[in-house]
């Protein structure tokens, strides 16, 4: 009986350990060093970068917001030229349990909006501003445009995530652009939709393949991209400092999650007025992203501009010429 209890206490024990996170790695001291902070309210303090045109004399304010995996110091093509020509001030944040951001352990789309609008209230930036989202990085974008219309000048939505479970999309259309996916990337996305707090286990068992061949889901010019501009080993170290569990997989977890809305459902927040538009880039060698979805979304919402780049990939952005058109775009049209 004492061998019984003590076999069950062990596996109780295994099964606790591996299905709890661990606590997120502490930030160093001389955090404020590496990074300047914001403190906002619940007490966590978001890092940030600022470029561009000072922001009292801007003509155009751009929240950027990386994708998973990256951070406030993604690479992108901005020239002083292209600063210069439209008067742009950026703004770059580690999104919550990135970089040096605080992790948020209550996580939510809405959370990682109310981020949004909060930074941009402590550095002062101004009543309005354009959001830009990139791959998962763009469902906060989704929640601005529900949450906080408002705020916004614009915003714009590039190769943005399709969740599988919104409610109003058609499930043909989203049971396809699943199927695209590897069998792996398919079952994680499940778990965290599902069963998120078992996507800790699901992420570091080793019995079924959990993650994608980057070969699978990405062009070869996206191969040559990521190489230039996401693996290099600072950008990852830093982004995921804290651990993956309250960097990555909490975004996958907030991204895939249930929405309180869906996407079809966004009314325009700028039909009262001819000052703002909202843009949707669509890549149509993208392996990862549906282009049918988004095609859908669109005619629902002909008030979304969509922009097919038929030579693009999933990161289009990292693209010189294409960055300069999706700038352009968020800044005249």
């Amino acid at each position: 009986m004492l061998l019984l209890l003590v076999i069950v206490g062990l596996i109780c024990y295994y099964v606790y350990k591996s299905i709890v996170p661990p606590p997120p790695i502490p930030l160093p001291e001389n955090v404020s060093e590496i990074a300047p902070r914001i403190k906002l309210n619940d007490g966590r303090h978001l890092a940030y970068k600022e470029l561009g045109f000072p922001k009292d004399k801007a003509k155009n304010k751009i929240i950027i917001l990386h994708g998973n995996g990256n951070s406030k110091d993604v690479d992108l093509y901005i020239t002083q030229e292209m600063i210069e020509e439209y008067k742009i001030y950026f703004l770059f944040f580690d999104r919550a349990g990135y970089g040096e951001s605080d992790p948020n352990p209550s996580r939510t789309l809405k959370s990682d909006t109310y981020d949004i609008e909060e930074i941009a209230d402590k550095l002062q930036i101004g009543p309005k501003f354009h959001v830009l989202g990139m791959s998962l990085g763009a469902y906060p974008i989704y929640g601005c445009l529900k949450y906080i219309p408002h705020r916004l000048s614009g915003a714009s939505l590039v190769v943005p995530l399709v969740n599988f479970w919104w409610s109003r999309v058609p499930q043909n259309l989203l049971n396809a652009a699943m199927k695209r996916l590897p069998i792996g990337f398919q079952m994680t996305l499940g778990v965290a939709h599902y069963c998120p707090w078992l996507l800790y286990w699901w992420m570091t068992q080793k019995w079924y393949p959990n993650s994608r061949d980057p070969k699978d889901t990405m062009t070869e010019r996206d191969l040559e991209l990521a190489e230039m501009h996401t693996k290099h080993p600072y950008i990852k170290e830093s982004a995921l400092r804290q651990g993956e569990y309250v960097s990555t997989q909490r975004d996958i977890i907030a991204g895939y999650g249930k929405w309180e809305f869906d996407p079809t459902e966004l009314r325009n927040p700028f039909s009262d007025s001819n000052k703002g538009s909202v843009h949707m880039w669509c890549a149509l060698k993208d392996k990862q992203i549906s282009r049918d979805v988004l095609l859908y979304i669109c005619d629902k919402l002909p008030w979304i501009k969509l922009h097919e780049v038929p030579d693009g990939g999933h990161y289009i952005i990292h693209e010189k010429r294409h960055f300069e058109a999706i700038i352009k775009a968020a800044c005249t049209e």
